[in-house]
């Protein structure tokens, strides 16, 4: 493997019903932004905070949403993202009404996380690196 190459991130890509309500719900409640909706018509949003992207995409028709948990019941998320502060992430997403699914803890993996449910199902977790 060659040295000098990096990755720089990741981004999920979720299948929506509704792809205006899945990036207002975003914007609104988890406090990304997004330039545009893709498509005719509209279809694809990419949203983004801070280093974090996640893709959505609706493909014309609805119940084609497959957060993992609905695959396998022990599936923890659909997406996990690093954050530098945890608590302050976590009681900015409870005040905007975000549904909390696993409260904050100090997990076992040396992660500070919880875990929130989108408006399409997906299970988001959100984790600060504990020191060592």
């Amino acid at each position: 493997m060659s040295s000098e190459q990096r990755l720089f991130g990741v981004a999920p890509y979720f299948i929506v019903d509704d792809i205006f309500e899945a990036a207002e719900f975003y914007r609104d409640k988890l406090g990304f932004e997004f330039n545009r909706i893709w498509g005719e018509p509209p279809q694809f949003v990419i949203v983004y905070r801070d280093g974090a992207q996640i893709m959505l995409k609706s493909i014309g028709s609805r119940g084609h949403v497959r957060p993992n948990h609905h695959v396998y019941s022990d599936a923890c998320w659909d997406a996990y993202i690093r954050v530098k502060d945890a608590d302050a992430l976590y009681e900015e997403l409870r005040s905007r009404g975000v549904k909390i699914t696993r409260t904050i803890e100090n997990a076992p993996y040396n992660c500070r996380d919880f875990d929130v449910e989108d408006n399409s199902g997906y299970i988001l977790g959100f984790g600060q690196d504990l020191e060592s």
